[in-house]
């Protein structure tokens, strides 16, 4: 599924970083949209983060990736820029044309993106080793816990509502599979089971067949590092 690669209005950066789950939905959606951008590297971990420094902490005041500049526009939190690529450029949609299926998949992305993240992101993890001193076990032990009972809940959403079909709304990609493939990845890098979410995995699977979710892969970035 790959598309013709098309221009969206002025020019167009994304401040990333290869890793980002959040940076990762971002560039599935621009993939998706088929829009060409430039993509800037922000280095979370290197010299204490990049993302720390005076220049980017001026285009995100909040020290996070991604950052969509388009044209001078600057766009932070990835659910955000999202819903402004959907609507700036609404071809092909990655939200259902009625109000209550457009709820019901944002219901699934903020599960993700507001009770998934947040406890795994790396400022908490950092938080947790420097300033309360816990072991690396122990930061693993929360980090699986949080993920895998997160995961559990979006599983359940799916089967009790029976919308889901190849993907998580039926077969249409939508902006719920764009949170639920870079949270699988991040599960699978720190060893998440995944077993008890079958419906997750499949989707997720299926996903990452289509292009615009395999060029936007942290291993596919011009950032990417081994490991």
């Amino acid at each position: 599924m790959r598309r013709h690669e098309r221009r969206a209005p002025g020019e167009v950066k994304l401040y990333s970083y290869f890793r980002s789950s959040a940076a990762f939905r971002v560039r599935i959606a621009l993939n998706w949209k088929g829009l060409a951008h430039e993509t800037v590297a922000v280095h979370l971990l290197r010299g204490g983060g990049e993302q720390s420094s005076a220049d980017y902490l001026r285009a995100n005041p909040a020290g996070l990736v991604p950052v969509l500049d388009v044209d001078g526009t600057v766009l932070t939190q990835s659910l955000a820029i999202i819903e402004y690529l959907e609507e700036t450029c609404p071809e092909p949609p990655l939200l259902p044309p009625d109000a209550a299926s457009r709820a019901f998949v944002r219901s699934i992305a903020l599960s993700v993106a507001c009770e998934i993240h947040p406890l795994n992101n790396l400022r908490v993890l950092r938080y947790l080793v420097r300033d309360l001193e816990i072991g690396d076990a122990a930061k693993s032990a929360w980090y699986r816990h949080w993920v895998e009972s997160g995961l559990e809940q979006v599983e359940r959403m799916l089967s009790q509502r029976g919308l889901s079909g190849d993907f998580c709304f039926g077969d249409q990609v939508t902006i719920a599979d764009l949170f639920l493939v870079p949270q699988i990845f991040n599960a699978r890098r720190f060893d998440c089971r995944l077993d008890h979410v079958p419906t997750l995995t499949a989707i997720e699977q299926r996903c990452m067949a289509l292009d615009p979710f395999i060029r936007a892969q942290p291993s596919a970035q011009p950032d990417a590092e081994p490991g």
